[in-house]
Parts: C-alpha cells; sequence; structure tokens
C-alpha cells in the first residue's frame, strides 16, 4: 500500500514542479504536428459536409453546364445559425449538431478556409491532450508519456486535423472520464456528486456530437455504477447528467435513421473482428504497410497486429501492477466499450460500422493504460519499449503528413487535372458522386480559380458526355471512384472518348486522362 500511494504521488507529482516543463513540451510538439498534419492533407470526402453544413448550403445546387471554381466559392464561404444548421442535420445528414453548432461560430471569427476550419479540431484535440494527462495523473500514469503516445496514434492526430466532430468528441469523453474518475475519488459525498453529474453531462454531450461516443461514455458510467454501488447518489447523478442529453440526441437520430441506408456492409462476426484487429492497429501504428508493396505491406501489416496483440498481453501480464485498482478498470471499461458497442450496433441493424475513425475513441483509454504498463516495468526495459514504440509511430506520422496512400485522392486529382489543362479550351469532366459533396466538392475546392468543369451524372450515357465536350479541344477526365455513383460513371466517362475517332490520348495523371480533339473534326465523331 505504501508503494503503491508513492507511486500516486509521484505521477501526480508530473503535472507540477519538474515534470510541468516536460508536459508542455510534448504539448507543444503535439501542437506542432497537429498543425502540420492539418495543413499538408487535402480535402477529404466528408469535410465538405461539414463545411457546407456551416455555410448554409448542405446539399449544393451546382451548374448544370460548364463552371468555374471561382463562380461557386459562395458555397463554401457562408454562414449558417443554429435553427439551421439543426434543420439541416435533420433533413440531410446523420450526425448531431453540437460540432457543427462550433465549427459555425469559429468561421465566424477566424475564417471560412477549409485550413482554418481544420483549426478548430486542433483546439479540440490540444484540449483533449490535457484531459489525457490529467486522467494519466489520476490513475498514477506517466502523463507525458502519455501525451506522447497519443501524438503518436495516427489515429488520434488524423481525426484531430480533419473539419469533423472526432475531436470534439474525444474532448467531451476524455474530460467526462476524468470528472467521473475524480468524482469517486472525492470524499465529500455532496461534492462527489456534483462533479459526477458534471462528468456525466461531458459524456452525454459527446454523444450530441457523436452517437456513437455515447459507447465510451456509457463504458466509464458502468464502471462508477460497479465499483461505487453504495455511494449511489454519486452514479445516480452521473447517470441524470447523461440521460439529460439522450432526448436531444433522439431528436436528431429519429430524423435522420432512414439516411445513408446500405452505408456498411453487413455484419458477419469473423469479418468485423478481422476488421477490428485491422483498424485497431492502423489507429495506433498508421499506414506502415502502406508505403511499401502489396506482399511487403502484408507482411508489414501482420507484425502491426501482432505488435498490438502483444501490447494487450503485456497489459494483462502487468494488470496488478499498473495504475491505481480503480484507474486501470475505469481504462479497461472505457476502452472496450466502444469495439463491443460497434460490434453489438452491427449485429442487431446487421451491418458494420467498424472504421477507423470510430475506433479513436479508444485511443485516449489506450495510450494511458499504455503509458502506465511501461511506467511498470524496470527502467532500461520500459523505457526501450515506449522508445520503439514511438520510433514506430514517428515514422507513421511522418508519412500520414507526407505519402499520398493516406490521402484521399481529391486534391492529388485537382493538382494533376490543372496540369493537364494546358489550354483556355480545356474541360475537365468531374462525377458528381452520390450527392455532388464528397467527390464533387471536394474536387472542386482544391481547384484553381479558373479550371473549366463539367459535372457528370450518374446514368449519363457516353453519347451524351461526349456532346456535352463537343466545344472543348482537350478533355480531361477525372476518375474519382469514391462511392457508388461515382464509379458508376467512370466506364461511361472513358469510353465516350476512348471509342470516339475525333479523340486522341494525349496524357495522364493521378486519377486522370487527357484527350485531344482533331482540329478537323467539326463535332465529335
Amino acid at each position: 500500500m505504501t508503494m503503491l500511494s508513492t507511486h500516486v504521488r509521484h505521477a501526480g507529482g508530473m503535472m507540477h514542479g519538474r515534470h510541468a516543463g516536460g508536459m508542455a513540451a510534448a504539448l507543444l510538439l503535439g501542437l506542432l504536428v497537429l498543425v502540420g498534419s492539418s495543413w499538408s492533407r487535402g480535402t477529404e470526402y466528408d469535410e465538405d459536409y461539414s463545411v457546407f453544413i456551416a455555410a448554409g448550403t448542405p446539399r449544393p445546387v451546382w451548374p448544370s453546364g460548364v463552371f468555374t471554381p471561382r463562380e461557386v466559392r459562395h458555397f463554401y464561404a457562408g454562414h449558417s445559425t443554429a435553427l439551421s444548421i439543426a434543420r439541416d442535420l435533420r433533413n440531410t445528414d446523420v450526425h448531431p449538431p453540437l460540432y457543427f453548432w462550433c465549427e459555425a461560430a469559429w468561421r465566424g471569427v477566424i475564417g471560412t478556409g477549409l485550413f482554418r476550419t481544420r483549426l478548430l479540431s486542433v483546439l479540440f484535440s490540444l484540449t483533449a491532450l490535457g484531459g489525457i494527462a490529467a486522467l494519466a495523473a489520476r490513475v498514477a500514469a506517466p502523463p507525458v508519456a502519455a501525451i506522447l503516445l497519443a501524438v503518436g496514434c495516427y489515429g488520434f492526430t488524423y481525426t484531430g486535423s480533419i473539419a469533423r466532430g472526432f475531436a470534439l468528441a474525444q474532448l467531451l469523453m476524455i474530460w467526462g472520464a476524468v470528472l467521473i474518475l475524480l468524482a469517486a475519488q472525492t470524499r465529500q459525498a455532496a461534492r462527489g456528486a456534483w462533479i459526477a453529474l458534471a462528468g456525466g453531462l461531458l459524456l452525454g454531450l459527446a454523444s450530441f456530437t457523436n452517437y456513437l461516443a455515447a459507447f465510451g461514455g456509457a463504458g466509464a458510467l458502468l464502471w462508477l455504477l460497479l465499483t461505487r454501488f453504495r455511494q449511489w447518489p454519486r452514479w445516480v447523478a452521473a447517470g441524470l447528467g447523461f440521460a439529460a442529453i439522450l432526448p436531444a440526441d433522439l431528436y436528431f437520430f429519429l430524423a435522420q435513421r432512414g439516411s445513408r441506408v446500405g452505408q456498411f456492409p453487413p455484419f458477419r462476426l469473423l469479418p468485423s473482428l478481422v476488421r477490428l484487429g485491422k483498424y485497431g492497429a492502423a489507429n495506433v501504428f498508421g499506414g506502415l504497410p502502406l508505403y511499401v508493396g502489396p506482399l511487403a505491406g502484408q507482411l508489414i501489416g501482420a507484425v502491426l497486429v501482432l505488435l498490438l496483440a502483444g501490447l494487450v498481453v503485456l497489459v494483462a501480464i502487468r494488470w496488478r501492477r499498473i495504475a491505481t485498482q480503480d484507474g486501470r478498470w475505469l481504462l479497461l471499461l472505457s476502452l472496450l466499450a466502444t469495439p463491443v458497442g460497434l460490434l453489438a450496433l452491427g449485429f442487431v441493424f446487421n451491418n458494420t460500422p467498424i472504421e477507423l475513425r470510430y475506433l479513436a475513441f479508444t485511443l485516449p483509454f489506450l495510450v494511458v493504460l499504455l503509458a502506465v504498463t511501461f511506467a511498470s516495468l524496470r527502467p532500461p526495459v520500459g523505457t526501450a519499449l515506449l522508445a520503439a514504440m514511438l520510433c514506430i509511430q514517428l515514422v507513421s506520422i511522418a508519412g500520414m503528413m507526407t505519402m499520398p496512400q493516406t490521402m484521399q485522392p481529391q486534391a492529388q486529382a485537382a493538382q494533376a487535372a490543372r496540369r493537364l489543362a494546358t489550354g483556355r479550351n480545356t474541360l475537365v469532366l468531374v462525377p458528381y458522386g452520390n450527392d455532388g459533396v464528397g467527390v464533387l466538392g471536394a474536387f472542386v475546392n482544391e481547384s484553381p480559380d479558373n479550371l473549366h468543369i463539367l459535372a457528370i451524372h450518374p446514368g449519363t450515357p457516353p453519347a451524351a458526355i461526349r456532346a456535352a465536350a463537343a466545344s472543348a479541344a482537350r478533355v480531361v477526365l477525372v476518375l474519382l471512384g469514391l462511392d457508388e455513383d461515382s464509379r458508376a460513371v467512370l466506364g461511361p466517362m472513358q469510353s465516350a472518348f476512348e471509342q470516339a475517332p475525333c479523340y486522341t490520348r494525349a496524357g495522364t495523371g493521378f486519377d486522370v486522362i487527357a484527350f485531344d480533339r482533331d482540329p478537323s473534326c467539326q463535332r465529335p465523331g
């Protein structure tokens, strides 16, 4: 008991004194990494949903003919209201509104560019890192190591540098867990109940940012119920705080439940477990298998999954020697709640909602658990393991910011189209996609103002595509097949010109092909 008390006091001291400099340096590193990731990555499929909702144009009505990005920049630059955002989300989206309200307010102060919008997620993630440090200190884990491990996790840095609500959900979840633990450790009953109420409210607000964040919150609440059952005012207060947000969740969820049917594949237990392992390893170690050839990539991927499994075994072996008894069970239940919840959700609704960004909700608890496990080992061994893991993560994060394999292709395709659009009489054909947002919206956002663009809708026959481009001396096809409707038009787009006698292939680039029309042809043949 004396040794454990000393360990707790030592970990708590990591928040103060000589450890303050290390924490400040770790947070500064986190800020630099998050800002660098926000700056270096192109527009992603989902981000323009956030932008258009906040701008008051949830589903832009794109011009039916040829247009330039300059003519539609106002789609991205508007300012919506809280009531309009709520209405648009209920009618067109599948998310609750808290992040979008914050985003709209942020854009009104900071500006409307995508990078500026992403900085809101950076701010949320930086605050979440403070929560990770606070939680680490309260469970006798080294906060600096926990921060560094979190920054090194691909899933944390990725979700913390895009214009989506994951960073806010993580912030609310981690600080909610901190308050739940503080409430349990507070001796004064009334004060503990009030702190528990605040913690439950934060966990509920996490679900009001992303519905799936409710699983992590439920794990923390379950821990409080199981460990403080006799201190019922605390877990009742926490439950009331969490439940206070549920009616608002239901108000949006019930209106949205029919949206994006078929977004996920049907549920199968074994493939779902494989996806959990794959995306669990990717959350921690990133896209390293993608940077090498297929065979080597499969080998590296298998090694990383085994490495993650080895870390789990290490935690199990050191279980009774890590953290406080309360702390380790809170970490474990909060960590497991999300994958278990996703599996249960998939079983009930016959889909597989297992994605890297949803599993990122486990990372704040995982990194604290790993940090305290490494700290429980003798210094040479624990330090070596921590250093080795941070080195692997360093390569992963560097790749995330520089390698195209882990970036969505819209920005690279826009750059390639710009290079092939050598004359004024060039027309760029882009798939409209499912709803004109994820494919077309992201491509336009990354394109120069003077590029001439025509959106190709699903079902358009090759002859109609060729006729629409009749006046262009060069046609550039953008072959972005990122959803079902965009993939459906790629074949007609290519056959419209590859099989036409008046056109010859003039060049290729990243997901683009250029065709030149024979000047002697009056119209495409």
